[in-house]
């Protein structure tokens, strides 16, 4: 039974991945990390995960960084959450934390140095489109600097898997609903506020995701207009 440091946000992804895990065996230590993100309240669905599967669950608090990473609707309050239709016309996403998966998972490898665990675990998609860190390039890249950063410290089988890497989103709700995921514990909306909102990229993506997948979306929205997501 593998020891392993879960990245666990509470979003819809990062839920199913633990989900699988547990159900292939692993002995699950699920982390969470406030990096200032408004959305915050996704922790709450990461401890109610950790509570389901009978495993611990931490939240690494490095908010004073995130005070530090302006620029993006995530972390700094004077960028508003677009709408999933008005994106940046550059192509960039004011969604995007650059170098987030970069931070997070340096503090999962440290976590992991210190418990001995055999593996660390993050549920990202493949999407080059939404984040630069968010592919199985950055994935095995990351891996081969950790071996050298913790190379007589870390248990000597110690590993980076992401399951999920090369599914696309429907994909994820599919293996979820298969796994028996609560989708109604799940939260995947940037603005944070007491409802998802349905209109923002993350929520956009989310009901695209359950709508690809021929799957009942049981998330009660702010706008639950029905419309084109694209």
């Amino acid at each position: 039974m593998p020891k392993t440091v879960a990245v666990v946000s509470g979003g819809l992804d990062s839920v199913t991945m633990a989900h699988h895990l547990h159900e292939q065996g692993h002995s699950l230590h699920l982390l969470s990390v406030n990096y200032g993100q408004r959305h915050l309240v996704e922790h709450e669905f990461a401890s109610k995960t950790a509570r389901r599967l009978g495993a611990p669950h931490d939240v690494a608090d490095l908010s004073a960084v995130g005070r530090l990473m302006s620029g993006s609707s995530l972390t700094d309050s004077t960028v508003d959450v677009p709408d999933h239709h008005t994106g940046a016309s550059n192509g960039g996403s004011p969604n995007v934390v650059p170098n987030r998966n970069a931070l997070l998972l340096s503090v999962a490898f440290a976590v992991a140095v210190a418990q001995k665990a055999e593996t660390v675990a993050v549920g990202v998609v493949d999407d080059l489109g939404a984040a630069p860190d968010s592919n199985a390039a950055f994935i095995d890249s990351f891996l081969a600097m950790e071996r050298i950063a913790t190379r007589g410290y870390a248990h000597p089988d110690l590993t980076l898997t992401a399951p999920l890497v090369r599914l696309r989103k429907s994909d994820v709700v599919t293996l979820g609903e298969k796994l028996g995921v609560p989708w109604d514990e799940t939260w995947s909306c940037f603005r944070g506020d007491a409802l998802q909102c349905g209109r923002c990229a993350a929520c956009a993506e989310r009901r695209s995701a359950f709508r690809d997948a021929g799957v009942s979306d049981p998330t009660i929205y702010q706008n639950s207009d029905e419309q084109e997501l694209t």
